[in-house]
């Protein structure tokens, strides 16, 4: 395999799972949607590009590994879409469409009006991850070389799950090959210290210990989580450098 390794180290970051109402909960490990969403990001891709989205997600593989869990952290997020100036399709919105409130069990702020809306966001403070990814088939468009260019280089601002989630460093690690995505995540060179760590990585049913199904890629076209993919989650080893060269 022609492997990528990313490195994920941000104040915050946001691995988005299901939102329940106006929870947008979070993860322990990155998604396939918020993985392709990056790269195409870096690429330049726009939200319209739904074939070229759909062909990234469905071409990529890659595992993860959790260097430091870091801690849960929820952001209360209000806005008052009653003001002058929200009352337009620049406000808050879901789906495109313009939200509003009306009403509610809480006291009304001004005569005749409602509570401002709420929302809870939930972020990974002080986490940090390693990704290694690769493309499959490896001779289409975009090629690992493009890939490489791309985070080196991106098109736009590059963020971690959410837009204020900004990488503390450099999102690109390095390239290597290897037979298997786990095998450069258990060398030291990739890695900032020795230890066992936690690890997520694509797995077959009839193949693997501790897995199970997910659904964490993207509808592109209609923006909604389809399908099934499996996952194994264990944990791996990275031996000090002495240990392995001894």
């Amino acid at each position: 395999m022609d492997i990528l390794l990313l490195r994920f180290d941000a104040p915050l970051m946001s691995f988005g799972g299901p939102i329940v109402d106006n929870h947008g909960i979070i993860q322990t490990y990155p998604a396939l949607s918020m993985i392709c969403g990056l790269l195409a990001n870096a690429l330049g891709y726009d939200h319209h590009e739904f074939a070229d989205l759909q062909r990234l997600q469905e071409r990529l593989q890659y595992a993860c590994r959790q260097d430091r869990l870091g801690t849960r952290l929820r952001d209360y997020q209000t806005v008052d879409l009653n003001q002058d100036f929200m009352r337009d399709d620049r406000s808050w919105t879901t789906h495109g469409k313009l939200e509003s409130r009306a009403g509610g069990a809480a006291p009304k702020w001004r005569k005749g009006e409602g509570p401002p809306l709420q929302r809870f966001r939930d972020y990974w403070a002080d986490a940090m991850y390693t990704i290694a990814l690769t493309l499959d088939p490896l001779d289409e468009s975009p090629t690992i070389d493009d890939l490489e260019q791309a985070l080196r280089t991106p098109e736009r601002p590059l963020f971690i799950g959410r837009k204020p989630c900004l990488p503390a460093e450099k999102l690109l690690l390095g390239r290597t090959q290897a037979d298997t995505l786990l095998a450069p995540l258990r060398d030291r060179t990739w890695a900032k210290g020795a230890g066992t760590f936690s690890a997520w990585w694509p797995a077959h049913p009839s193949n693997e210990v501790n897995h199970r199904p997910i659904t964490d890629a993207r509808d592109w076209a209609n923006q909604i989580h389809v399908g099934e993919r499996w996952i194994a989650m264990g944990k791996i080893n990275v031996e000090a450098k002495e240990d392995r060269d001894g």
